[in-house]
C-alpha cells in the first residue's frame, strides 16, 4: 500500500500530490515541496495523475538543468531542441495530471467553450501580481497550451513523410519496391543534411536551397578524369527535397509557406534515349548457343524472355505461375499487379503473346523465376556482368533495357499498328479506347513478323 500511495496524501477524502523537490534540482527550483489537490477521491485516478506529474516534474527539472539533468552549459542547436522537447512533453503530462488534455493555445481560443477556458484559468489561479516564477509559468503553459513543440528537423520531417504523409504511395509495393522508394527519396535528403546540417525544416532559407542547387551544379560540371552526373539525377534529388518541404507544409496546414526549393532545376542538354540493339547484333552476338554458360540459368532465360516481349526486366522476373499461360490456344503472359507488388502504370497491365525465343524460354520456366523474384538489383548485376565480360554491349550507352527499345523499333519498322504497339509496350494511349487492342491470335501473328530466327535448342 505504501508504494501505491507514494507522493500521495489524503485530505478530507480528496487525494493530493505531495513531493519534495530533489536536492540536485534545488538550485533551479526554489520550492521546497510540491503540494496540491488532484481533485479526485479515487485512488486509481490519483495514482494515474501522480505518475503523470512525477514524469512532468522530472522533465521540467531536466529542462531547467540542461541535458540529462546536469547543469546547463554551452549548448548547440541539438541540445536546445532536447530541452524544448522535454518542456513540451512535461506540459502534456502536467495538463493530464490536472485533468485536462493538452491543447495548443490557438486551438483553445478557436474551439474551446467559455466554460472550459474559465475552468483552465481558475485551475492555474492566474493573478495579476507581477512577475511569475518559472514553475508557475510552466503550470500555465501546461493547462493553457502555451508550450510549443520543438521545431521538426529535416530528418524528422522525412520520417514523418514516409510513415504518415506518403503512406498511400507505399500501398501495394513489394518489400524491394519499398526499399527502392525510400532509398531514392532519402538520398537527396541526406545530401542536403550533409551540406547544411540537420536543421529545423522551417528554418531552411532560400540561400540554403540555392547553396544545394550550386552544390549540384558543381557535380554536373565535367572535370578531368571524372564523369559528370546527369541533370536528371540532380533534378530528381532536388525535386524530392522540394516535395518533402511542400508536402510537410500541407500536412501541417502551412500551405501558404513559400517553398525555398521552388523553380530550381537543370536542363538536361545531354539527355539521350537508350539505344536499341540492332537485329544483326542480336542474331550474331546474343542468340548464340552456349553463350551464357556459367551464368545463372534463370537470369539468361529472363533475358531471352525480354527479346520478343519488350517487357521490363522486373516484369518478367516477377511473373507468377498463374501469369504464364502456356497451355492456352495462344501461349502468353499476363502483366498485372499483385496484392504485394504494384506495377509502373495502369497502362502496364497487358497480355503479351509468346513467340520465338521468348516462348522457348518461358517453356523452360513455366512457374516463373523464383531466384530473381522481387530482386531487381541482383538480376541487373548478374546480366550486366555477363554482358560486360562477353563484350555484348555495342556501345557504353547500351543497357539491358536496350532490348525493350529494340522491340519497339522492330514493331515500328514492321508497320505494326500504333495503338497495338502502345498496348504491347504498356505505354499510355491518349486516344479513346476502342475494343481490346486485338485478339491474342492477332497480336501473336503481328509479333511473328518481327521474331528473330534462332537455333533450335538454344535454351
Amino acid at each position: 500500500m505504501q508504494g501505491e500511495t507514494k507522493n500521495l496524501e489524503l485530505r478530507d477524502g480528496h487525494w493530493h500530490y505531495n513531493r519534495r523537490v530533489p536536492a540536485r534540482y534545488a538550485a533551479f527550483d526554489d520550492r521546497k515541496r510540491l503540494r496540491f489537490s488532484l481533485k479526485t477521491t479515487s485512488l486509481d485516478a490519483a495514482r494515474e495523475r501522480r505518475d503523470a506529474l512525477i514524469e512532468a516534474d522530472n522533465l521540467f527539472w531536466a529542462s531547467l538543468a540542461g541535458i540529462n539533468g546536469e547543469a546547463a552549459g554551452p549548448q548547440g542547436e541539438k541540445s536546445q531542441r532536447m530541452v524544448a522537447q522535454r518542456r513540451y512533453d512535461a506540459a502534456g503530462k502536467r495538463a493530464l495530471a490536472r485533468g485536462f488534455t493538452y491543447v495548443p493555445a490557438a486551438d483553445l481560443a478557436e474551439a474551446a467553450s467559455i466554460a472550459e477556458i474559465v475552468e483552465r484559468v481558475s485551475t492555474v489561479n492566474l493573478q495579476d501580481r507581477g512577475r511569475k516564477s518559472p514553475q508557475e509559468e510552466h503550470e500555465a503553459e501546461a493547462v493553457l497550451g502555451g508550450a510549443s513543440p520543438p521545431p521538426v528537423t529535416i530528418s524528422e520531417a522525412f520520417e514523418i513523410y514516409c510513415e504518415e504523409i506518403a503512406a498511400d504511395e507505399q500501398l501495394g509495393k513489394s518489400e524491394s519496391q519499398l526499399r527502392l522508394w525510400k532509398k531514392t527519396k532519402q538520398r537527396g535528403v541526406q545530401y542536403l543534411i550533409d551540406l547544411i546540417g540537420d536543421k529545423p525544416l522551417f528554418s531552411i532559407t532560400r540561400q540554403d536551397a540555392q547553396r544545394y542547387y550550386n552544390w549540384w551544379r558543381d557535380r554536373l560540371t565535367e572535370k578531368p578524369g571524372q564523369k559528370p552526373l546527369t541533370a536528371n539525377t540532380a533534378n530528381r534529388d532536388i525535386g524530392n527535397v522540394r516535395k518533402l518541404y511542400g508536402e510537410y507544409c500541407k500536412f501541417m496546414g502551412e500551405e501558404d509557406r513559400s517553398n525555398p526549393f521552388r523553380n530550381l532545376s537543370f536542363k538536361d542538354k545531354l539527355k539521350g534515349e537508350v539505344p536499341p540493339f540492332e537485329n544483326d547484333w542480336v542474331r550474331s552476338k546474343i542468340l548464340v548457343p552456349g553463350l551464357f554458360a556459367g551464368v545463372n540459368t534463370q537470369a539468361w532465360h529472363i533475358l531471352y524472355a525480354l527479346i520478343e516481349t519488350g517487357c521490363r526486366p522486373g516484369e518478367i522476373a516477377n511473373l507468377m505461375e498463374e501469369d504464364i499461360l502456356l497451355d492456352h490456344e495462344v501461349p502468353h503472359i499476363c502483366i498485372r499487379p499483385k496484392r504485394n507488388r504494384e506495377i509502373k502504370t495502369q497502362a502496364s497491365i497487358r497480355e503479351i503473346p509468346l513467340v520465338g525465343v521468348s516462348l522457348e524460354a518461358m517453356r523452360r520456366f513455366p512457374n516463373g523465376f523464383d531466384h530473381y523474384r522481387d530482386k531487381p538489383d541482383l538480376l541487373s548485376q548478374t546480366l550486366m556482368k555477363a554482358f560486360k565480360v562477353r563484350r555484348l554491349f555495342p556501345t557504353p550507352d547500351h543497357k539491358i533495357y536496350s532490348f525493350r527499345h529494340s522491340f519497339e523499333k522492330r514493331m515500328l519498322e514492321a508497320g505494326i499498328d500504333h495503338d497495338l504497339r502502345l498496348t504491347l509496350m504498356g505505354h499510355t494511349n491518349k486516344r479513346p479506347a476502342y475494343g481490346d487492342g486485338g485478339a491474342l491470335s492477332f497480336r501473336r501473328d503481328e509479333l511473328l513478323k518481327i521474331a528473330h530466327p534462332f537455333l533450335e535448342g538454344i535454351v
